[in-house]
């Protein structure tokens, strides 16, 4: 099934893989935007809010890096951003996600597993229109309040900014408050089904999300390690339904 309407901005200086890209997935429907540079890449966001960015961190032509680029579209929107790295780029790849990439691929990647990417990262985006669960979930001390069809959340009466994959990842934790949730439901619920033995990189986006929400991330009150299991939201939660 081919997608309609879904603008997707490329950011990468290599022609080789930018024709590729936009080949495979004009192909599959999508509107594709192409930036060579950092600079562009910013700025293209900026003007056309793509639906998602496939940004590569290596961009030699200009001032702007993927890491800074990836720094400055987070400032502006909650865009879906997967990030394209090299093997040698492991260090950076983790950075990316810890600044609000919303997945990564490792170069060289095929082009199956680009688009099972880009569909996962887009329906997750898009999942808030498809959830029938409560309205409005809320930590018992009132400490946490997330409004889901308005995908607001609150820390401390203090609203904070969410990827589209924290925000899943939080929900689900706290639908499920005080049960233990192992690795591999958590990644298949929140990313999809292509997922499921990425422990280490859900570890990247807990840690994440703990810095955003806990008072004391190190230390961490509401969203416990399960160790070799998985994750569980610790406080009970109280739910409203539409």
């Amino acid at each position: 099934m081919k997608a309609k309407g879904k603008h997707i901005l490329v950011v990468d200086d290599e022609p080789p893989i930018q024709r590729n890209l936009r080949r495979n997935l004009t192909a599959m429907g999508y509107e594709v935007l192409v930036a060579e540079n950092g600079e562009q890449a910013v700025e293209m966001a900026r003007l056309h809010y793509p639906d998602l960015i496939l940004l590569d961190l290596h961009l030699p032509n200009g001032k702007l890096d993927g890491i800074d680029v990836c720094v400055q579209v987070r400032q502006l929107m909650q865009t879906p951003i997967i990030v394209l790295s090299a093997l040698t780029e492991e260090k950076r790849k983790v950075q990316a996600l810890d600044l609000g990439a919303d997945d990564y691929l490792t170069k060289p990647f095929s082009t199956e597993e680009l688009l099972a990417r880009v569909r996962a990262c887009l329906r997750r985006a898009n999942a808030t229109a498809e959830i029938t669960d409560p309205e409005v979930l809320q930590s018992e001390d009132g400490y946490l309040y997330m409004h889901v069809a308005r995908r607001q959340v609150l820390v401390a009466g203090h609203e904070v900014r969410l990827t589209p994959t924290e925000f899943e990842l939080l929900r689900r934790l706290m639908l499920y408050a005080g049960k233990v949730l192992t690795h591999r439901s958590l990644l298949r619920a929140v990313w999809g089904p292509e997922y499921g033995e990425e422990a280490d990189y859900l570890r990247v986006y807990v840690r994440q999300l703990r810095r955003k929400v806990e008072v004391e991330p190190s230390r961490p009150r509401y969203i416990l390690t399960e160790p070799g299991v998985g994750y569980v939201f610790h406080v009970r939660v109280e739910v409203q339904s539409s």
